[in-house]
């Protein structure tokens, strides 16, 4: 099963580069990156776009801010091996900057097509950008660590839905250089396999 997940995964990612989706950033990226880990997860983490490490290995989340959610998967019992990791944008916006408005719209079908696959119970978006494609209106600094109950409409099922949980945390960029925030993340982490638990009963 796990085989034909990834296989529709693929299947995506070339639909990206076939579309040529955000051709501007794709001209002056390395290459697309689309995601990695576990397609059966039930946690998804998404972030915002790709930065250079990122952008030079093909995989999400492998610089320094990539360390520092491994170690908080390490410090709740979970490997990336075991969780699946995506951005919204797939091309690395020149100089990290952050992504536009329209390159985050052009990306999100692309986005629930990975989710509907995937089918995950728990998706933990990391920084407002991300949190901002699920929860529009409201503000990282105040809903950090709450689980929110969320409806996603999908499209290749026209009625269907998926209902996950959304999991809004500061991303971990910003809390490496921030001891407060880093330690706010951490325990804010530490909520992740409660909610499985919860949502396993």
């Amino acid at each position: 099963m796990a085989n034909t997940k990834q296989q529709q995964l693929d299947k995506i990612a070339q639909q990206i580069v076939d579309a040529k989706v955000t051709p501007e950033l794709a001209a002056q990226a390395t290459q697309l990156v689309f995601g990695d880990g576990n397609p059966d997860s039930e946690v998804v983490f998404i972030g915002e776009a790709p930065g250079k490490n990122e952008d030079l290995q093909g995989k999400p989340f492998v610089g320094a801010a990539g360390k520092f959610l491994d170690e908080m998967l390490d410090g709740i019992g979970l490997k990336r091996a075991d969780v699946y990791i995506t951005n919204i944008v797939k091309y690395r916006p020149p100089n990290n900057r952050d992504p536009l408005p329209e390159e985050k719209k052009a990306f999100l079908p692309y986005l629930q097509a990975q989710l509907e696959v995937i089918q995950p119970k728990v998706v933990v978006t990391l920084g407002r950008h991300a949190t901002n494609c699920f929860l529009p209106d409201l503000q990282i600094s105040k809903i950090h660590g709450q689980p929110k109950r969320v409806k996603l409409s999908l499209k290749e099922h026209a009625g269907d839905v998926l209902e996950v949980v959304i999991l809004p945390l500061f991303h971990p960029a910003a809390a490496l250089y921030n001891p407060l925030q880093r330690q706010t993340l951490i325990d804010d982490f530490a909520a992740i396999p409660i909610i499985i638990d919860k949502l396993k009963k």
